[in-house]
């Protein structure tokens, strides 16, 4: 047998990918990015309007099938409804990748813990809750890509961050033992680090120029991401392309870590 091409390795056609925080920001676009690559693509959202209108734009500009459901991912119960929502109407589920997060700015002795538990559990307990609800899954099937979406806060400290940090370094560490726990079943788990994209999250900065520039000024490259510069990180890990890829941090940082 001859060994795959290059487009034979990245196609995802046939495959079923569930992308949380999917109708927005680096989760829509990594959406797409799959769906561009071949796969249905489900978009999970605290907002089935947003989901919605998410999945009909997604489905419209790759055409390929796209769904979107509500789904809280702090909520056992609403994330294991999602996943077997999307097993019951594809019969598979393929990848997941937990792209929902939030980010909340205080120096310490300003934050308060109401603040600093709502980010440790929708980035660091919500992707376990998921990564929980698919394990099973997958280890039964024998295959599977989970991506994880950390930050180049995983590896670094950055001020009046230390929610968001402590969440995304926690990240890293469940995407690696996860790795650990999946290999014997053919199943890989993965993280994208992202450096500074300019997303919904990260757009309240631009009210504050100098802190802005600063965060920008940390990257090798010296400018914001582009949405869609994150879609070939994601195809590469969702795809057979990454087969021996698994417990790895895959940095879309513009250079922020090599600093």
């Amino acid at each position: 047998m001859s060994d795959p091409t290059v487009a034979q390795l990245f196609d995802l056609t046939g495959r079923v990918a569930l992308i949380t925080g999917g109708s927005k920001g680096l989760g829509r676009s990594m959406a797409l990015g799959l769906a561009q690559a071949g796969a249905t693509t489900v978009l999970l959202s605290r907002h089935i309007e947003e989901a919605t209108r998410a999945a009909a734009d997604l489905e419209a500009e790759a055409k390929r099938e796209s769904l979107g459901l509500a789904g809280d991912v702090t909520v056992e119960a609403e994330v294991t409804r999602a996943v077997e929502a999307v097993v019951g109407k594809y019969g598979r589920l393929d990848v997941l990748i937990n792209s929902a997060g939030i980010n909340i700015r205080h120096a310490i002795e300003n934050f308060p813990p109401a603040d600093f538990h709502r980010v440790v559990e929708t980035n660091l307990t919500g992707t376990w809750l998921c990564c929980r609800a698919v394990s099973r899954i997958m280890k039964e099937a024998k295959r599977g890509s989970v991506i994880n979406v950390g930050s180049a806060l995983s590896h670094v400290g950055l001020a009046e961050r230390t929610a968001y940090t402590a969440a995304k370094a926690g990240v890293l560490g469940m995407t690696r033992t996860l790795a650990l726990e999946w290999a014997a079943f053919g199943v890989r788990c993965n993280a994208i680090c992202p450096g500074p994209f300019l997303t919904e999250m990260n757009r309240p900065l631009l009210a504050e120029p100098a802190k802005a520039a600063a965060v920008v000024g940390l990257t090798a490259v010296n400018r914001w991401a582009e949405l869609h510069e994150i879609r070939g990180a994601a195809v590469f890990l969702a795809s057979d392309a990454s087969t021996y890829v698994t417990g790895s941090a895959l940095d879309v940082d513009g250079g922020w870590t090599a600093k």
